[in-house]
Parts: structure tokens; sequence; C-alpha cells
């Protein structure tokens, strides 16, 4: 099959799914075309069966924003025709879903049908498609996909709650390509490097917004590092970093966090870690606590959104609710404090992780591709829910 996938080129999670997902679809023989407005971070375009599209936007006067939605629009058009593709899988509603439309409607008046599945992520929906100037828009390109899915049970229902949608959202989850995370003892120069003395490793990775709740992150890693001799690891960047430094230097734990910055391969240094900490006000799946989970690192996390349906309290970690950084603390004291315990709480946070395989979820998006190929969408499916 040949398949376009659109999708953001950064490390956020919804650009980072895409890719690897189109990397296993390729790995299987389908011919997969990324088409996005720079080559996404985490793909080889020298990989047999991947191609990349560059959406070029061009810099006139006239505009005091560019038209990404319109220039990706016309792109979309150029590949469907000249690559012949069969579906484009569109990640995160705004802008890819009105585009995909846009150009499924231009392509129509020239004889080709071309089917796209939306794919919801998170912010699109729980974030910015709560503001109204986006809200129309959305939920008519929501409507007039051929497919929509949604990467947890919590966001399929945000969705139905906040938008008028009228038609079957299926959700298959995030996944993680399990044989990514077998190091083999690899990560020994890391755990030497962080700990030499022997401290449990705690870390946290994301793009250091509001939501992610990263000052959390820091006064749990204060109340445990007062009970068990630890080091943190904040992995990322964003605009609350400044705030973290700051507030490492009120605590005086500047000389145990180690502000590692953007990071490639989170896998190999979650490997090397011992806890992972999740404080989040919202997380429509959780993929960082499954990518943790993935490496042998519990998680401490809260109870909010899609987290629970990945992280299992008291087997792959622990929930807690937002902002209670006194029980968090006290449930990484608990995985942390006793070796044999720790060493049960990783090799069930692993074991957990396998329902989350490649393997597992690519089938699921196979079946809806030859789905929509064979019965193009004519009009919307009413969701009774």
């Amino acid at each position: 099959m040949n398949i376009g996938i659109v999708c953001y080129p950064t490390f956020g999670g919804s650009g980072v799914v895409a890719t690897e997902l189109g990397k296993a679809l390729a790995g299987k023989g389908h011919k997969v075309h990324f088409i996005t407005y720079q080559q996404p971070v985490k793909l080889d375009i020298f990989s047999e069966n991947i191609f990349f599209h560059e959406v070029k936007v061009s810099d006139y006067p006239l505009f005091d924003y560019q038209p990404y939605e319109l220039v990706l629009t016309s792109k979309l058009v150029d590949v469907v025709k000249f690559e012949k593709l069969d579906v484009l899988h569109v990640h995160y509603a705004i802008p890819h879903a009105s585009a995909a439309y846009m150009a499924k409607k231009i392509l129509a008046a020239e004889g080709i049908n071309i089917p796209f599945i939306t794919t919801l992520h998170g912010t699109d929906i729980t974030l910015v498609g709560k503001d109204s100037s986006f809200e129309p828009v959305i939920t008519f390109a929501i409507n007039e996909s051929d497919a929509v899915t949604a990467v947890s049970e919590s966001l399929k229902q945000d969705t139905l709650k906040h938008f008028n949608v009228k038609r079957t959202i299926e959700v298959i989850p995030n996944f993680i390509c399990l044989d990514q995370y077998n190091y083999n003892g690899s990560v020994e120069n890391i755990q030497k490097s962080v700990a030499p003395n022997g401290e449990r490793i705690l870390i946290h990775i994301s793009n250091f917004r509001k939501v992610k709740r990263t000052e959390d992150v820091i006064r749990v890693f204060d109340i445990v590092r007062k009970s068990i001799p630890a080091k943190l690891l904040m992995v990322g960047d964003g605009p609350d970093r400044h705030k973290l430094e700051e507030l490492c230097r009120e605590l005086g734990t500047c000389d145990l966090v180690t502000f590692v910055g953007k990071v490639k391969d989170t896998e190999r240094i979650l490997a090397a870690s011992d806890l992972f900490i999740l404080p989040s006000e919202t997380e429509s799946f959780g993929l960082a606590a499954l990518e943790a989970m993935a490496a042998k690192t519990p998680v401490i996390s809260t109870n909010t959104g899609g987290i629970p349906e990945v992280n299992r309290n008291g087997v792959s970690g622990y929930l807690s609710n937002i902002g209670d950084i006194e029980e968090m603390a006290e449930n990484a004291i608990k995985i942390l404090e006793d070796d044999e315990k720790l060493k049960t709480f990783k090799k069930s946070a692993f074991e957990t992780s396998k329902e989350f395989d490649i393997h597992k979820v690519l089938p699921l998006y196979e079946t809806l591709y030859k789905k929509v190929t064979k019965n193009p969408k004519k009009t919307p499916s009413y969701n009774s829910n």
C-alpha cells in the first residue's frame, strides 16, 4: 500500500508516534510518504520504502503569517497525484485534518478519490481545540474524515464531550517499539556518570510547559532525596526551565539535579534510570510513561486523562491526584527504598508495556487502511455515544 503520513516533525508525542508508525509500515513493505515542513527528528530518509516531501512555505511580504494550511493542501494534492497514494493518515487535527479535506475535494474534481484518516493525539482536542475560533473547523474536519482514531478512551470521551461529533471514533493506543529497548548493560556509563556512588536515578522527560507541572518534579525529588541518596535527570527544554533552575537553587538541590536538554536517544537514558516522574495536569495518553515502562523504569504519575490506561497503580508504578507531591514522594520512596521491590516494579513495568508493542498495534492501523480504501466515506456515520 502507498501511504501518506502528515505530522509535526518535532519531538512532540504525535510526531514521534507518526514517525515510528511510518517506519514500522515501511518495514512491512508498504511505501510511506512523510509530508511535513521539515524532516521528522526520528526519521532516516535513506531507509527502504520511506520518502520525505517537504512542505515549503514561501515568505511573501503580503502575509504577516504564512498560510501553512493552504501550502500543505497543495502539497498533498501534488503527492497524492504523482506518487499515486492509496490513503492519507493525518496526525493531529490542526491544521492537518482540514488540509486533508481540502486536498480530497480538489482531487475529487479531477476524478481521484483519496480517503483520509485523522488521528487525534491530545492537545489538538483538550487544549487548542477548545478555542472557539478553531472549534467549527475541527468539528467539520473530524466529521468529514473517512475514519477517526483517538490514542486513548479518555481522549475519545473528551472529543465526544466537547465537539459535535457525528461519527464513530476508534481507539487505537499509542505504542512503543520494544526492540529499541534492549541495551544489555550498555547503560552503565550513564549510571556511573550520573550516580557514581550508586544513588537512585529519578528522571523526567517533557517540553517543560505549565501543563507538565515540572515544578512538582523538583519538589517530589527534594522530599525523596532527604530519605534516599538520589539524583534527578531533567530531560527536555521549554518555557519553564528558568523557573526550575531557580527552584533548585532555592531548595539547595543544584548539585543533585542535571538539566540534560533535548535528547534523541531517550531509550538509553531511561534504561539507566530507576524511576520516572510524570506529574502532568493532563495527558491524553501518557506516552512518556509508556516509554519509561518499556525501559523497565516504573512510573510515579498523576491519575489524569489517559495515564491510568497505561500506568497500572501498584503494578507498573503508582497514581496520585494532581499536585499531591507528598503522596508521589511517599510512593517513590516505597519503590526505591528496597532493592527487591524496585526489581519487582521494574519487571512489572516492562511486562505491562508489552501490551502496547508496535507489533500488536500496527495490524489495527493496517486493517483500518484496508477498510477505508475499500469503503471510502460517503456520509457521516452517527455515533450513539
